[in-house]
């Protein structure tokens, strides 16, 4: 199994890279938004992968940081997202966003992924909920047992109550990533929350 790829970027597509590891070119599929992507052709990239294999395709799915990677495993975990529904999700939103959109169960946003619909949203949110922390610091701390973490009730209420006042799930759940603070009460939650809605 190939872990990672570290090499030229000798050729980019439409959701793939071709990375040149020492004269044999590895075709990787990859998110729009990762790094390697974004690179230019002919510098060194580095590429966390993942092949998958079926019975007529040999594919490798290549992430900048652990945390996309890991992302991406848990999401193709859910049924009904095959990998090509992974790359989707994974090319709409950054870590942070996605992690966001979980947590705080909008599926609604999930749906501004390319061939994402309604139901399959609803799956994601129910299945990954629970596997997902809030974003905190870094975007590639997602993983192993800090996922696991509960989210902070004084946040999740505040969502609520911002719910309460008018604001959209997704309105709400961005006007609290701003918040870096923690373990605040609910209503100092809400506080700064409305200044970064204003």
């Amino acid at each position: 199994m190939i872990g990672f790829l570290r090499g030229i970027l000798a050729e980019k597509g439409d959701g793939y890279i071709i990375v040149d590891v020492n004269g044999v070119g590895y075709v990787v599929n990859v998110p729009a938004n990762t790094k390697a992507y974004l690179s230019p052709v002919g510098q060194e990239v580095m590429v966390h992968t993942m092949m998958i294999v079926r019975e007529d395709d040999m594919s490798l799915f290549g992430f900048s940081g652990k945390g996309e990677l890991d992302a991406f495993k848990k999401l193709i975990s859910v049924n009904g997202v095959g990998p090509k529904a992974g790359i989707s999700i994974m090319s709409a939103f950054t870590l942070d966003q996605l992690q966001q959109a979980i947590v705080f169960e909008d599926s609604k946003t999930l749906t501004k992924a390319n061939g994402i619909g309604k139901k399959t949203a609803e799956r994601i949110v129910l299945e990954l909920k629970d596997k997902f922390s809030a974003p905190e610091g870094s975007a590639d701390e997602i993983g192993g047992d800090d996922a696991l973490m509960p989210q902070p009730d004084g946040k999740a209420e505040a969502i609520n109550a911002l719910m309460a006042l008018g604001y959209t799930r997704g309105e709400a759940t961005s006007a609290l990533a701003g918040v870096k603070d923690k373990d605040l009460s609910t209503e100092e939650y809400i506080k700064r929350a409305l200044k970064n809605l204003f």
